[in-house]
């Protein structure tokens, strides 16, 4: 994907995540980690930016030490992306763009009183969420910005992938789910089955049971889940 294109799909992505309301406001942002052909480091929406009315060349380009080049005041976020490209990276070579956004289920679940005890978003309750998404660690609350919080998702990927089982997403409690994969598309995805799968969960009266461990071997042996 040539630095142009990357804009460009940036900035589809982020209108349609907004028209369909997986983000509000200025909430939530996008990053795109470049090729070397394309001079290395990262594209990112600017800081207070309207995912829904992003212009290509008003996009943040930073270098590969995540410094800005140009364009508008690169999203705080920056911080946090870089760290999960990096520690992803030893699990998931490919990995190419991490999406952040303030989906409202993925939010209402972390406001529930037993969020603490829990130390994973989500059961495994549908097969679509085990293949597409799998484990979802919740990183307890920080605020927006925050360095910890970095550290500490840098922490859970790579406890996930060297547990044999590399995730592509994080839940920050109380802010919203973080994702990643290896293009702004497959991140979307990713994001669209992790929020539909809160908001099953969300419409349930109590949580619902998840599938057995026969279940997710066949999941595992037939698809290559991660669980």
């Amino acid at each position: 994907m040539t630095e142009q294109q990357a804009r460009e799909e940036i900035c589809r992505v982020g209108r349609s995540l907004f028209e369909r309301g997986y983000v509000h406001a200025t909430a939530g942002n996008i990053s795109v980690r470049l090729d070397e052909s394309e001079g290395g480091g990262f594209l990112i929406t600017p800081t207070d930016a309207c995912l829904g009315f992003l212009e290509p060349a008003r996009l943040a380009r930073l270098d590969a030490q995540a410094q800005q080049v140009s364009g508008d005041v690169a999203s705080k976020t920056i911080a946090l992306h870089v760290q999960i490209y990096r520690a992803a990276g030893s699990f998931d070579p490919e990995t190419r763009c991490v999406i952040h956004t303030h989906s409202r289920h993925c939010v209402a679940l972390t406001l529930r009183p037993q969020v603490h005890a829990q130390p994973e978003l989500l059961p495994a309750v549908t097969p679509y969420f085990v293949m597409k998404v799998g484990h979802v660690p919740v990183i307890a609350y920080h605020r927006p910005g925050a360095p910890e919080a970095a550290q500490q998702v840098a922490q859970a990927i790579r406890r996930y992938g060297e547990a044999g089982t590399p995730i592509r997403a994080v839940m920050l409690e109380r802010l919203g789910p973080n994702v990643w994969h290896d293009s702004p598309a497959a991140a979307m995805a990713a994001l669209e089955e992790l929020e539909e799968t809160a908001r099953l969960v969300k419409l349930c009266s109590a949580t619902p049971e998840p599938l057995t461990e026969t279940q997710i071997d066949e999941l595992r042996l037939r698809f290559g889940a991660r669980w």
